[in-house]
Order: C-alpha cells, then structure tokens, then sequence
C-alpha cells in the first residue's frame, strides 16, 4: 500500500472542472459524501506570475479535505515551481492535469497534448515529485487518437517514477466529453501488473454506473464530473447502492432547497453578493431537477440580485411545494 492509499482511502471522488469545482461546490459535495475533492485546474504559468485569478483557486476550506490541487502546464520548470507555490498553501497532494481536451491547452503542449509527448510528462512528474514532499498524482486520457492509445504504457512508466496514483478519463483526446468513455483500458492497465491506484473516469452518470466499474474494471476509486453538476447527492447515492444494493430514496424538496440555500450562503461567503448571486445561477437546474412545473419558479430566481430575499423565496418555495404535496395526496 503507498502513501496515497494509506491517507486517501475514499471510492467515490469528485472531479476538477473548470468554473465548477470552485470552494462552495466542493464543500456541498464533501458533505453529500464525495471521499476525496479537487481544486479546478489551475494555469502553472499563471501561478508563478502571481495572477489573481490563479492564486484566488488556490483556496480552500478545511473540511474539503482530503483535497489535491491541480495544475496544468507544458513547461518542466514552470509546472515545478508551479507545484512547490501549491504545496506551500497546505493541500494533501499535488494532481498534475495531462487531460485537458480544450484546444488552447492541448494544442500548446499542456494537459492532453503532453499525451504526444510521454517521455517529458515523465520528466515533469518526476521534477515535481523530487521538489516537493506531497503525493504527486496524475491525470491523463487513454490517448490522443484512436490510432495512439498509449494508456497501458504510461501507466507502467508513471509508476516506475514514483507516481502515487492515476486518473484516466477513459476518452480519447479527439473525444472531448462526447462519445463513450472505454472503461475496459482500466481492468486492462490492471491486468498489466500495475500496482498504483488507478481511479476511473469519464460518463460516470448513476450509481449503477459506479457498481458496475467497481464490479467489471477493478478500479480502485471513481471519479465523477459532470453528473454531480445536476446531483451533488450522486457520492452519498453511489455509496448507499455500492453497501446495499439498491437506492437510496431520492432528496426530498425540503432538503434539496436547505442544501440549496447553503450553497448560495457559501457562493457569497466566497465571492461576496453580487457575483456570488449571478454565479450560482447554473445551478438552479440541478437543485430543482424532476420538480413539478418549476420552469417558472426558476426564471424567477434569475431576477434576484440579493442573497437574503432570495434565500428568502426558496424557503416559501419549500414551504408551498409541500402544501400542493399534501393536498395533491389527500385527493
């Protein structure tokens, strides 16, 4: 067992996205059961030419933890002085980003275009690991195309390194988030005789999908993205049907509405009202999913600038949603 494992036990993780794994996000999260959280990732140039923006991700709550920053770059010198300015805020592991799909990254030599290169993502996470004192974990792709599908190989040469663990988001680079995800390369990185966690990645949607990776691919830990979007209860979920084998009951409204309004309270907390009002917007839809006629209540939300009057309608909201339920149940 490595160092990675020993400290960061936890099955079921939460995925680095871009403009959504931002503080507030990952503390309801954390809270809703996902083991093991990620910073969004973060510009290594824009860390050691102290930008606002890149410094500002940097932050975190305590209870996120375990919590690992990510950073990307196509530099060797510039991701490791990258990594020690992370490691100096106190995180519990550095994560190196080689999956970007996203144009100007890829195309740059950064996240997925190191795929084309493996000898230098090597060299970059061996210059990190001998700079730093934290567990150095990487995330890549099967491959650039389907005509270089190299994961298998850069699994066994990040371990020969000292990597303490691998995501693979099982697309390809040519994929983006699009298409199906090969969960398949992960039992065979496994079969290979890799030893390092490997955390599976890519279209993880349901808990069903995450008993059936850990029943067919062995992997030793899933990672989920875009489904925690629109359910952030997907952690606690996975784990109740991972223990018991069926579902747990869906979040009533009366929930859904209280985790709602704390993590409004967290975005303003964060980002003071008037951004952190227009910036929790996008997830309104996730909060209030497979509700009864709730476009329109929605639109109304939208028009709120002000954190106290709009906590206060989402509490009426409850309040009335639970009204029309009970009438609705004695007819």
């Amino acid at each position: 067992m490595n160092d990675f494992q020993k400290l960061f036990p936890g099955k079921v993780l939460l995925a680095p996205m871009e403009d959504v794994t931002e503080p507030p996000f990952r503390v309801i999260c954390k809270r809703l059961g996902a083991d093991i959280v990620y910073t969004e990732f973060i510009s290594a140039e824009g860390l050691i030419r102290d930008a606002r923006k890149a410094r500002a991700k940097l932050f975190f709550y305590e209870e996120e933890r375990p919590l690992g920053i990510q950073i990307y770059g196509g530099n060797e010198d510039t991701l490791t002085e990258a990594a020690k300015i992370s490691e100096s805020v106190g995180p519990d592991f550095i994560d190196i980003n080689c999956g970007c799909w996203v144009k100007d990254v890829a195309m740059r030599g950064a996240g997925a275009g190191l795929l084309k290169d493996v000898p230098k993502m090597a060299r970059i996470a061996e210059m990190i690991m001998n700079n730093v004192k934290l567990p150095v974990t990487l995330k890549t792709r099967l491959g650039w195309d389907e005509n270089s599908i190299v994961i298998v190989e850069v699994a066994k040469l990040l371990e020969s390194i000292g990597v303490q663990a691998l995501t693979v988001h099982c697309r390809l680079r040519s994929q983006g988030n699009k298409g199906d995800a090969d969960w398949s390369w992960v039992k065979r990185i496994k079969d290979s005789g890799v030893k390092m966690p490997i955390v599976l990645n890519g279209n993880i949607k349901t808990p069903e999908d995450v008993r059936f990776v850990f029943e067919n691919y062995e992997p030793d830990a899933v990672m989920i993205g875009q489904a925690a979007i629109s359910n952030p209860w997907i952690f606690r979920q996975s784990k109740y049907f991972l223990e018991k084998g069926v579902h747990e009951e869906e979040p009533q409204v009366s929930e859904r509405v209280d985790v709602c309004i704390e993590h409004l309270r967290l975005s303003v907390e964060r980002k003071g009202e008037i951004y952190g009002v227009k910036e929790f917007r996008k997830h309104y839809s996730g909060y209030l999913r497979g509700l009864r006629d709730v476009s329109k209540f929605r639109l109304e939300l939208m028009q709120f600038n002000d954190f106290e009057p709009l906590a206060e309608r989402l509490r009426r909201f409850k309040e009335e949603y639970k009204e029309i339920s009970e009438v609705q149940n004695t007819i």
